[in-house]
Order: structure tokens, then sequence, then C-alpha cells
């Protein structure tokens, strides 16, 4: 790592256990610096949701930073499987953990935490890990409660880990994951969703594909049929 990251992690006092050290190693050396700086963010914007009250209070800040940091692994070749790259990202996370002796039970809210992370509606209902990293990632990406966030603090993160515009990066890398292995984008999934605006002249497979696909021969009905 370099002297500016360290010293800039310390002046915002990231946790510096020799496990959190490892992680963030990790994610610095396997990842683009895109990715890296939003997975700090990422932690950053969550611990101060929840000093806010913004989103449920965690009691176990180490855990919290382990979720984000790690979380976008499955985004960088070093954890580039057949899996969608959520899921991928979580083996390869709780992997990193066993092998640093991590509590099981603290391991399994990690996975989860990571799995969910895309997962609007799932991620705030698996314990306040899970919820809070959803916040915190949610909100360097698409700024969902950036409201809550002190003055200024969001200026003060970008200063050290800028943002080198992460929402189009992110979203080229997984689409090109899923054009070079499309196993990876389940039908109407997160990254099929990423695939189809970035590859526009390869078709998405709808719902109703899917349906007509099954040999079933369900025919369409009128919308007041179906809903009576």
């Amino acid at each position: 790592m370099t002297g500016d990251d360290e010293a800039l992690a310390a002046e915002f006092d990231v946790p510096d256990s020799p496990v959190a050290l490892a992680a963030r190693a990790l994610a610095r050396d396997v990842s683009p610096g895109f990715v890296y700086n939003h997975v700090v963010r990422s932690y950053l914007f969550a611990r101060e949701l929840s000093a806010a009250a913004a989103v449920p209070q965690v009691d176990d800040d180490e855990l919290l930073f382990l979720a984000c940091i790690l979380h976008d692994l499955g985004a960088t070749e070093f954890a580039n499987t057949d899996q969608r790259f959520e899921v991928a990202g979580a083996d390869a996370a709780a992997r990193f953990l066993v092998q640093h002796d991590v509590d099981p039970s603290r391991v399994e809210m990690a996975w989860a935490a990571i799995a969910l992370h895309t997962s609007v509606g799932l991620a705030d209902r698996f314990g306040p890990v899970a919820a809070v990293a959803h916040a915190g990632i949610g909100t360097d990406i698409v700024g969902t409660f950036r409201q809550h966030l002190p003055e200024r603090f969001a200026d003060r993160v970008h200063a050290a880990w800028p943002r080198h515009d992460l929402g189009h990066a992110l979203a080229a890398v997984l689409a090109e994951q899923v054009e070079r292995n499309p196993a990876k984008a389940p039908p109407m999934s997160f990254p099929a969703h990423l695939h189809q605006v970035m590859y526009l002249a390869t078709p998405a497979v709808t719902w109703l594909d899917a349906v007509a696909a099954a040999g079933w021969n369900d025919r369409p009905v009128a919308m007041r049929e179906a809903a009576s």
C-alpha cells in the first residue's frame, strides 16, 4: 500500500486490526483503482450512516469494514468465476476470512452482506451488517442516503479516494465479464441488466421469454383476466 493510503486510512480512523489490514491489502492489490476507492468509501459512508441512525446500529465495526472492503472482489479477475459477481465475491471473501481465523458466524454474516449487496429489499432483512453495508454501498453508487451524511463529509472522502467515474467504470467491467461468460448473468439479474445496457446489440432475456421457453405452452392473457 502507498504511504498516502496509509496516512488517509489513519486520518479517517479506518480499522487497523491484522485481518482488516490484510483485507485492505487484498482489495488494493487485486482491484482497479476505481473499485478500491469505492469499497473504502462504501465503508466510510456506511459507518457514518449507522452513527447518524439513518440505518441500523452495527456493534461489530470490524465486520462492517470487512464486508465493505471485500464486497467487490467479484468485480476483479481474482474472483471471476462462473457465479454472478456478487456470489463470486462473497465466496472469495469467505475463503479469505476463514484463512484468517474469523469466527464462522461472522464469516456467514459477511458472506450474506456481500452476496446481497445489490439486492434492494433483501439485504436489510439479513441483519445489521448486511443492511448497513448495503446502505453505504448504495450511497456511494447512487446516493441512496447521501442526505444523512455529515456536512462536507462526502467531499472529504472523495478528495481522499476519488471516484474515477465509478458508476460507468464498474458497469463496464461487470458487463464485460458477462460478455465473456454469459453464465455470470442469470436472466433478469443485476449483472444481466448491466450487460443489457452496455451491450445494446445483444437482446435481453425477459420474463416472457423464459415462460415461452419452459415448454408448458402458457398463453398471453389480458391483465384484468390475470388479476381476477
